[in-house]
């Protein structure tokens, strides 16, 4: 099994390649003169191109290559999670942006520093980026793995690793001096281009198959005989387990605390927003991204119901049954791989190859920015001041380009990292690194639901509630069960309810603390009692 390209693959890459030389010239000319250009892009975005950006932001390469695969196994029930989405975002737009915009901060963590302290500004960047470093590795790393499949045709340690590195240089030399601006344009490029490759997957897959449209609806909804529909959209059931996430239950929870968390409280999202002139513009950026999601999802999800009945309906492809062999070099691998490493058409292979890369880049840009901007923004600046050192605005822009660099150099050790944790061990490193962001939300939205609806608050009870809900949620995952209780007491728990309990569980250690003001009256209180 292996990838074998074409001379129109070829130019197809050649291209690409010509688009990211020409753009990333072309955006990086403006070098930014000031901190606030630099991460905020000078509040001056335009509404649209941050809307689009917030959606590349908001898929990646997992989602390029796994959105089939939930169109291949399962139906249409995750696109109705956007309806916790539009929940959230209305949520966001209400009480946290137009208090980003009033604070005119650089980070969302700094709206902590304004209402409990410094301190717990620190603790929620340094949380952010333990849990962007896992979770955008492990993205990087999938996108490696598929990329040495088509492109090398092995998935090698060489290879994988070769990959990483290309993947990670390109990312950064694209991004490093024109900071925000050049990210946000560069997702509407890259966002433009893996969109199309979708398209052109779907009109290749369908113009495949020997059945007219009727038929292939028919197909969908009656799969095999006694199956769900594969056109389901909404499911009402009460299932609690991994299996049910997709229900109206889990969708109007879970679903709107992890979009809360992802649009108000992640960086690496929120910090499109903050560009915007306003917090006006910004809310309507957010609203717009969540209405996009709805359609590119759909493509993806597509692609797999359409190679369903490619692949599992001989009837309507007038043959025989296909064996389908889902594995390369050993590694199980999901359909739409080994759909483009054996059956799709020449140049389309190229352009799927470049839309996966797309995916990744737009990604991989997004998380060297935001999370050198809290390197830079939350600890490196507020470091410097406490040592009164006068450093000119200038300085902090080159500190957010070498910041840059050194995560880039993270993300792509922690992509090695997991490569060589999946080939050697048991344990699910990599499964624990998609998820991380969901464990590091759980801390994350306690503290900022006490910040914003409580007078209660303290920095260490901030520190206890990101750590307790990042140690409930982490409770709940099988690999743990499995090493701390027995099979009789182990049980199947959602993410989304996970969210749930890891979330109330913080919110109740967070409203411990006194908040600073309290504390300090307390203080004057027992000294005026003496």
């Amino acid at each position: 099994m292996g990838a074998q390209y074409s001379g129109l693959d070829w130019a197809v890459f050649g291209a690409y390649g010509l688009v990211i030389m020409l753009t990333g010239w072309y955006f990086n000319r403006k070098k930014s003169a000031n901190s606030q250009e630099y991460f905020l892009g000078g509040n001056q975005m335009p509404t649209w191109i941050v809307a689009i950006s917030v959606l590349a932001t908001s898929q990646s390469a997992a989602t390029f290559i796994g959105g089939p695969d939930q169109g291949y196994q399962g139906d249409l029930s995750y696109l109705a999670t956007n309806i916790g989405a539009f929940i959230a975002a209305i949520c966001v737009a209400v009480f946290l942006i137009p208090k980003f915009y009033q604070y005119k901060v650089y980070t969302v963590y700094e709206l902590l520093e304004k209402r409990i302290g410094p301190n717990a500004k620190r603790q929620a960047g340094l949380m952010y980026l333990f849990g962007r470093v896992f979770a955008s590795g492990a993205r990087l790393y999938m996108a490696a793995i598929a990329v040495s499949m088509i492109l090398f045709g092995d998935i090698h340690a060489s290879s994988v690793i070769t990959a990483t590195i290309i993947l990670t240089v390109v990312g950064l030399l694209y991004t490093v001096f024109g900071g925000i601006r050049t990210v946000i344009y560069s997702d509407v490029i890259q966002c433009a281009i893996y969109v199309s490759a979708a398209i052109f997957v779907i009109y290749f897959l369908y113009i495949a198959i020997p059945a007219d449209f009727s038929q292939i609806v028919a197909a969908l909804q009656q799969p095999t005989p006694g199956a769900a529909s594969k056109l389901a959209l909404f499911k009402f059931d009460w299932d609690f387990s991994s299996a049910g996430v997709f229900n109206m239950a889990s969708v109007l929870t879970g679903f709107v605390l992890l979009n809360i968390a992802a649009f108000g409280l992640d960086q690496d999202m929120t910090q499109r927003i903050l560009t915007c002139k306003n917090a006006k513009e910004g809310s309507k950026a957010m609203l717009f991204s969540v209405a996009l999601v709805i359609p590119v999802m759909f493509l993806f999800i597509l692609i797999g119901l359409l190679l369903f009945i490619f692949y599992q309906r001989p009837d309507l492809m007038m043959g025989g049954d296909v064996a389908v062999n889902q594995e390369f070099d050993g590694e199980k691998i999901t359909i739409f791989m080994y759909y483009v490493l054996n059956e799709i058409p020449s140049g389309v292979r190229g352009l799927v190859t470049i839309g996966i890369i797309a995916a990744a880049l737009s990604t991989l840009n997004s998380g060297l920015n935001s999370m050198s901007s809290v390197l830079i923004q939350d600890i490196y600046r507020p470091l410097m001041q406490r040592k009164n050192k006068r450093l000119d605005d200038r300085h902090y822009v080159k500190a957010g380009q070498l910041g840059m660099a050194v995560v880039s150099v993270a993300l792509c050790s922690m992509a090695i990292l997991c490569f060589y944790w999946q080939q050697y061990t048991e344990m699910p490193l990599l499964k624990f690194a998609l998820s991380v962001m969901v464990f590091s939300y759980s801390g994350l939205l306690g503290v900022y639901f006490t910040a914003l609806f409580s007078k209660r608050g303290s920095e260490r009870s901030v520190f206890a509630a990101l750590v307790v809900g990042f140690l409930i949620t982490l409770s709940f995952q099988p690999y743990i069960m499995e090493m701390l209780l027995p099979p009789s007491m182990q049980f199947d728990l959602g993410f989304t309810w996970q969210l749930c309990i890891g979330t109330l569980v913080s919110l109740v250690v967070c409203l411990l603390g006194n908040s600073q003001e309290e504390s300090t009256r307390n203080h004057f209180a027992m000294e005026q009692s003496k």
